[in-house]
């Protein structure tokens, strides 16, 4: 369990195919390391990861070939910046909103508009994933927590601030560029 509250930006070192059509993935990390142990589970852009792997700035994870099909970790190209979350501790305090790390799908990011102090995003997706998001309801993309402000029939929108912005990997977004959603 996550509360989509981006700890830092990591950068993806390698995604190297395993057997059996998984992969093993390396990203470069600092803060998510501290009392790291084997089995922990961390959230790369919004993917609940399980941590095999590790020295003083890298952790590695192995993904089965259904991750794979359901996220945008195979896509994603070596130097990618990613969202990386610690699983929630017993007694933290929920900043965001519950993130399970399981991804329902990806969507496409289509634009980025000033709006006074804020930023309006927004995203399209399936049918079927538009089904489940609500105005005013939560949204994990990419691991970020986020508030649905508009809703149509194949995209929604969010408002950011700048905080968000600059904490997150949403900056460097291109359109048309994937992300992994959870409702």
């Amino acid at each position: 369990m996550f509360t989509g509250l981006v700890e830092e930006l990591g950068q993806l070192l390698q995604v190297r195919p395993s057997t059996g059509g998984g992969a093993r993935i390396k990203v470069q990390a600092d803060k998510v390391l501290e009392d790291i142990q084997m089995g922990d589970s961390i959230a790369v852009n919004g993917t609940c990861l399980t941590a095999v792997a590790w020295g003083s700035d890298w952790v590695e994870f192995d993904a089965v070939a259904e991750t794979l099909r359901r996220t945008t970790l195979a896509d994603l190209g070596s130097g990618t910046e990613v969202n990386l979350e610690r699983a929630l501790a017993v007694g933290s305090r929920v900043g965001g909103h519950y993130v399970t790390g399981h991804i329902d799908g990806s969507g496409l990011f289509e634009s980025r508009q000033k709006e006074g102090n804020g930023i309006v995003y927004k995203f399209s997706t399936a049918p079927e994933l538009m089904a489940l998001i609500a105005a005013k309801g939560s949204i994990a993309v990419d691991g970020i927590s986020l508030t649905v402000v508009d809703v149509s029939d194949h995209a929604f929108t969010v408002w950011i601030v700048p905080h968000t912005e600059g904490a997150t990997n949403l900056s460097s977004l291109k359109p048309g560029q994937a992300v992994n959603l959870e409702t």
